[in-house]
């Protein structure tokens, strides 16, 4: 049985195992007066024989999955003649491969070699037995933990306790499991950016002034030895992350004032979904917009007044970027503002002070850590963004400060540096790693920066 079916079978019995339960605490109880005199209510007696028919069988399939394709590989690697299996990683990824696709009936079974063709019937034969092997355990684990959590049920048994402790620790074990991914995620890019300022020394990449990753690959080829100087990187990120941050702030906030504060409540039904809309577009949409619409409309305009406007400017870029980013800023900014206690309203209003004076003075102050961490938020979306700027902003690194001229970001060459076949032991691939380390810990400070802004408002406003 597939391992979808067999979820979907554990997830039954767990369904069944829970109304066992309950009906069985119903029973104990309705001679006794009532459920009043059981120690816990019937649904924790349900859930603790769900827990029991479900989490053993789920524990022992997750082990098996882990565990299941190494065993059955090495087997069938160990039924290969020596010379075949024998050699390095590659050569044994590409057999294992090979007898893989066979079993698998993708490759054709004819004019193999018959070694390769007996290994490929032993992985047939010993997945088709994993697979029954499995199900049985399954359904016997299944069945024994569901008899074991309806005996325990009584009217003095402590259900409540058992199952909040387990959701409990399934709760930590979720937190872990986010934790863990991220700290993984970071020792990875760190290991590599390591190997690569081996190469490049760190100076050169943070302060260089030229940025063309374009080395030799092979010995024999010939090739430059390549700059990684990610100053025009920096600049072009933060070149366009300002554009964008100008028109998202000022258009996003003012939106937001107004629908939580002017608008009445016909309007606000239609306006707030309306401007929302905009977060559900896909990237890939607004990067044809900016490349096949604003971009050759800016261009033209710029020809109108006398200005050379490049045709992959980051005015194009982070214009279209500014758009997409509205909808964060409005949504939290309105959901704050909105938040802010009525009686401050009250009191404003009843000293004498104008609608637009409270909302300067009084609610927009008031609301001013959630407005930040909106910002905040929404800079690291625009830092962080990728295909408008891959489609629209262009590929040169250029040191510039002017919108209207083509600058490349980080995401972008990330994006170019790992595209294509690749060796990650040369300084152009491990070029990305190091890039992504950067972006990830100007990300952090900008979040750092956040908090410590929000933790002053808020000690002053509560």
């Amino acid at each position: 049985m597939a391992v979808t079916n067999i979820l979907i079978l554990v997830f039954g019995l767990g369904v069944f195992a829970f109304y066992l339960g309950r009906a069985r605490s119903l029973a104990i109880a309705k001679p006794l007066g009532g459920i009043r005199y059981l120690h816990s209510l019937p649904s924790y007696y349900g859930f603790h024989s769900a827990l029991w028919c479900a989490l053993p069988a789920l524990l022992l399939l997750a082990l098996w999955v882990v565990f299941d394709d190494p065993l059955i590989n090495s087997i069938v690697a160990d039924s290969v003649t020596g010379s075949q299996a024998a050699g390095d990683t590659a050569s044994y990824n590409l057999l294992m491969n090979k007898i893989s696709n066979v079993s698998a009936g993708i490759l054709p079974r004819d004019g193999r070699d018959p070694e390769i063709l007996a290994a490929a019937d032993l992985m047939t034969r010993l997945q088709t037995l994993s697979r029954w092997a499995l199900t049985a355990l399954i359904l016997t684990l299944s069945i024994t933990g569901l008899a074991w959590g309806w005996s325990r049920t009584s009217q003095v048994f402590r259900a409540r306790q058992v199952v909040e402790n387990v959701v409990e620790k399934l709760l930590l074990g979720c937190a872990c499991v986010a934790i863990l991914t991220t700290l993984g995620i970071v020792l990875s890019v760190l290991f590599e950016s390591i190997q690569f300022f081996r190469s490049v020394p760190i100076f050169d990449f943070v302060f260089g002034l030229e940025w063309s990753p374009q080395t030799a690959i092979r010995e024999d080829q010939v090739g430059s030895s390549g700059s990684f100087g990610a100053v025009p990187l920096f600049v072009g990120t933060l070149l366009v992350s300002a554009v964008a941050m100008f028109v998202a702030v000022p258009v996003g906030l003012m939106s937001a004032i107004y629908l939580a504060e002017y608008a009445s409540k016909a309007t606000r039904s239609y306006a707030k979904p309306a401007l929302e809309i905009l977060a559900g577009i896909p990237t890939v949409v607004y990067g044809f917009f900016a490349a096949l619409t604003v971009a050759p409309f800016l261009r033209d305009l710029g020809e109108s007044f006398g200005l050379s406007v490049s045709s992959e400017s980051a005015l194009a870029a982070g214009g279209v970027m500014g758009v997409m980013i509205i909808p964060f800023i409005s949504s939290l900014a309105d959901d704050v503002i909105t938040a802010v206690p009525q009686s401050m309203r009250d009191g404003s209003l009843a000293m004498g002070a104008t609608k637009s004076e409270t909302v300067r003075k009084v609610i927009i102050p008031a609301a001013l850590p959630g407005i930040v961490s909106g910002i905040m938020l929404a800079i690291s979306r625009a830092i962080g963004e990728t295909m408008i700027v891959v489609m629209a902003a262009g590929m040169a690194a250029n040191l510039t400060a002017n919108p209207m001229e083509s600058v490349t970001t980080v995401t972008v060459q990330i994006v170019t540096l790992l595209t294509g076949d690749q060796e990650f032991d040369s300084p152009k691939t491990l070029a990305a790693f190091a890039l992504g380390l950067m972006l990830f810990t100007v990300t952090l400070l900008l979040n750092i920066f956040a908090l410590q802004i929000v933790k002053k408002y808020r000690e002053q406003y509560e």
